[in-house]
C-alpha cells in the first residue's frame, strides 16, 4: 500500500507514515532496513507492506 513519510529518526531508523486516509502508522528499524533505504524525508511517498498488524517493509514508491 502507499503512504507518505511523516516522521523519521535516523538514530533509531524508525518513524511514522501517514496512510492516504490520514492515519499515522509507526514503523521500526527492521521495517526500514528491509527496504534498503539509507534516509527518509517527511513528505516522501513510500510503499509499505504489513503482516496484518505492523509494517514490515518501507521503501520508496516507484511509478
Amino acid at each position: 500500500m502507499q503512504a507518505t513519510a511523516y516522521t523519521y529518526d535516523p538514530e533509531s531508523r524508525s518513524g511514522q507514515v501517514l496512510l492516504d486516509d490520514g492515519t499515522p502508522v509507526p514503523f521500526d528499524a527492521s521495517a526500514f532496513d528491509a527496504g534498503g533505504l539509507r534516509l527518509l524525508r517527511p513528505g516522501q511517498r513510500v510503499r509499505v507492506e504489513t503482516d496484518g498488524e505492523k509494517i514490515t517493509l518501507v521503501t520508496l514508491q516507484t511509478f
